[in-house]
């Protein structure tokens, strides 16, 4: 009976902690000043498109003066327009982050017509899906360059500036790849887990000067993006697996949503956003059951299609009756509102 009390107790003090902390973190999140967007200038990489434009369109009706870059020139006039429609001040660049001489001038571009940059996302990126014997050294180096090198560039280009105002925010969109490494996405998941360790250490080493930067983890986002990604191996098999999850409710998650999420723990200056329960799963899953979560992905990877061929191709150029029906509806839908359909580089 004693021993049943003390279990009770123990429970109670563990239960009141946990709402201690969490009422803590709720009041510290009330009463921290709520930074605001309006006359900001900021920066998102790979914008043209996808959820980069997404986060645009939601940074201009915020009042903010927003630049974009990405490598594709038709891309970035679309987008151009889309964006103009919203009113505001918008300035689209042609830049590769992955030379940083290209980086240096579009940041150059920017502070010349307003100055320095007050918000800097990093948002390009590059996706290859296929197993890992189809996977080359160079599709390894794609992925850290735009993913590592591309984001370490930006910010070494942005942070003097924001260091001599005393304020910045910066957010470096990893991905739940970026905690949970996913079968047939090697090259993306490890490059997206140096991306976390980066931007980890920028937000310790950072903070002092008054520059908040947060760690965006979202899970799979209906942005319409697959047409747009690479495949490998068997690749019209590769990219019916990849396109219909990424339109399935519950697995994936809406542009829009996504986006929000982002922008609002860029306000509050977290320190890191796992967005959609996915991501959650995977990160807690990882940390704390990571025998168990890597037999699940075993099971996982043993029912993806096999085919080692190095070829790659193109979403678009892998289209099947399956990818094309109802199943992927949601993401169709999304690919036309973001910029999607037409043909880019990336």
């Amino acid at each position: 009976m004693a021993d049943r009390r003390h279990t009770e107790r123990k429970g109670f003090s563990l239960g009141a902690i946990a709402a201690g902390v969490g009422a803590a973190v709720g009041l510290t999140r009330a009463l921290r000043p709520r930074y605001s967007f309006k006359g900001k200038t900021v920066v998102i990489t790979g914008g043209s498109r996808g959820l980069g434009l997404v986060m645009a369109r939601m940074f201009l009706k915020e009042g903010a003066r927003v630049a974009i870059c990405g490598r594709d020139v038709e891309s970035l006039k679309r987008a151009h327009a889309d964006l103009e429609r919203l009113g505001g001040e918008v300035l689209t660049l042609r830049c590769d982050v992955r030379d940083q001489v290209q980086v240096d001038a579009m940041v150059g571009a920017v502070h010349e017509q307003w100055g320095a940059v007050d918000v800097l996302i990093n948002n390009a990126g590059v996706i290859m899906v296929g197993p890992l014997e189809s996977m080359t050294l160079e599709d390894f180096e794609e992925a850290v360059d735009v993913h590592l090198w591309g984001p370490l560039y930006t910010t070494l280009a942005v942070t003097p500036d924001m260091k001599a105002k005393g304020e910045g925010r910066i957010v470096n969109v990893s991905s739940m790849g970026g905690k949970l490494s996913i079968p047939h996405l090697v090259p993306y998941s490890a490059s997206k887990f140096a991306l976390v360790g980066l931007s980890d250490g920028f937000r310790t080493e950072l903070a002092q000067d008054g520059i908040r930067v947060t760690t965006a983890c979202p899970s799979l986002i209906r942005t319409g993006s697959p047409r747009n990604a690479n495949f490998k191996g068997d690749h019209e098999k590769e990219y019916a697996w990849f396109h219909v999850s990424n339109s399935m409710m519950g697995v994936s998650m809406s542009a829009e949503r996504v986006a929000r999420k982002i922008i609002e723990a860029c306000r509050r200056g977290d320190a890191e956003a796992l967005v959609g329960m996915p991501a959650k799963l995977g990160a807690v899953g990882r940390a704390l059951a990571p025998n168990l979560t890597a037999r699940v992905l075993d099971v996982v990877n043993r029912m993806l299609p096999q085919d080692s061929t190095p070829e790659r191709y193109k979403g678009h150029e892998s289209e099947t009756p399956l990818t094309r029906s109802w199943l992927t509806e949601m993401s169709r839908r999304a690919a036309e509102r973001n910029n999607e359909n037409e043909v880019s580089l990336h």
